[in-house]
């Protein structure tokens, strides 16, 4: 192969691997969500028991992770809206992106209590 001509994946490349993972995880939520959701129309005692395990701790740590997944994917699809329609989004695309990272991670930062304090409260008492 010539050199120069391997994609060595640079920004770009990730923002588009990490907006396909995310659309993916969120699908499947969705997907898992209705079924459970149409539970309660076959047996509402297995649709109680299938919440019942949605109050664990573990499944908090998951609701934090969907919480992550849609925040990015929202976040960086107006990011790509912006490349595709601004006519200088392709020039700033790099920066957009960064700008995306940290306001993801602030708003992650901020999500941290109220998706997770009341599995620390169950693990570690009020």
């Amino acid at each position: 192969m010539p050199a120069g001509t391997l994609y060595r994946g640079r920004e770009g490349m990730w923002s588009w691997v990490a907006h396909r993972v995310t659309g993916v995880l969120i699908f499947f939520f969705l997907f898992v969500h209705v079924l459970d959701t149409a539970l309660v129309r076959v047996s509402p005692e297995a649709y109680d028991k299938v919440v019942a395990t949605y109050k664990t701790p573990i499944v908090a740590l998951l609701e934090y992770g969907l919480v992550a997944a849609i925040l990015f994917h929202a976040l960086n699809g107006l990011r790509v809206i912006a490349v595709d329609f601004w006519y200088k989004g392709a020039r700033y695309q790099k920066q957009m992106l960064w700008t995306v990272v940290v306001l993801w991670v602030v708003l992650m930062l901020g999500a941290i209590y109220p998706v997770l304090g009341h599995a620390a409260r169950e693990l570690f008492g009020s």
